[in-house]
């Protein structure tokens, strides 16, 4: 039986793209370039600096002002984190019936603390989270599971009573090698690989709600 939700942050729990791509225009502003649309940012949002930076400036790790670029980048969002930033429609009535219910839920993202922790507080929801789990919090980024094992031991209960609620097939996989039943948000911003519906999830959810519907059975 399921007893806590834990869920992946950008693209998953919460709208991030508008604060990444505002980042972005930023600093095109400061060089005298047109802003770069939001849907053109907005299914490379879970990639982070890199997905932002090739999709602002057409850059990759590779180029020598790279290093710098993303420093500039990650300055410019950690002080805007939470400018724009929503919760998805539907997720506030999804945390609302977890915390009726008494279920537990938390967040795990491959996001450094720096900008999670910010940004849940910023959501107000440091409080309700039973756990935050950031992309530093352990040596590994998902698809290795490590976040989602200490993310589990710090709720005490075993992973497979942990639901893991994703928009990236690293997230199910994170989740499957964690030994978590997995979901995936296909609401979110799936990136550029194969389509959701061919992840190896558990449940596939139009709108946050749906899980509810899952814990019901």
């Amino acid at each position: 039986m399921v007893k806590a939700v834990l869920f992946d942050l950008d693209g998953t729990l919460a709208d991030t793209a508008p604060d990444l791509c505002y980042a972005i225009n930023v600093m095109r502003a400061a060089r005298h370039l047109a802003p770069v649309a939001l849907e053109k940012t907005r299914p490379v949002t879970s990639s982070g600096a890199r997905g932002l930076l090739a999709a602002g400036f057409g850059m990759t790790p590779e180029h020598p002002d790279y290093e710098a670029m993303r420093r500039e980048f990650l300055d410019i969002y950690e002080q805007n984190v939470c400018r724009e930033t929503r919760l998805f429609d539907g997720m506030a009535e999804l945390l609302e019936a977890l915390d009726q219910r008494g279920l537990r839920w938390g967040v795990v993202t491959n996001k450094a603390e720096r900008f999670t922790l910010p940004l849940i507080k910023g959501l107000g929801l440091t409080a309700r989270a039973a756990c935050i789990v950031g992309g530093d919090s352990t040596p590994h980024l998902k698809p290795h599971p490590a976040s989602l094992l200490l993310a589990s031991q710090r709720i005490a209960l075993a992973p497979a009573e942990c639901l893991y609620v994703g928009d990236d097939e690293r997230d199910m996989l994170a989740g499957r090698a964690a030994g978590m039943p997995v979901a995936a948000a296909v609401y979110g911003y799936l990136g550029h690989g194969k389509s959701p519906r061919e992840w190896d999830a558990d449940l596939w959810i139009d709108e946050p709600r749906e899980i509810l519907d899952f814990l019901s059975r």
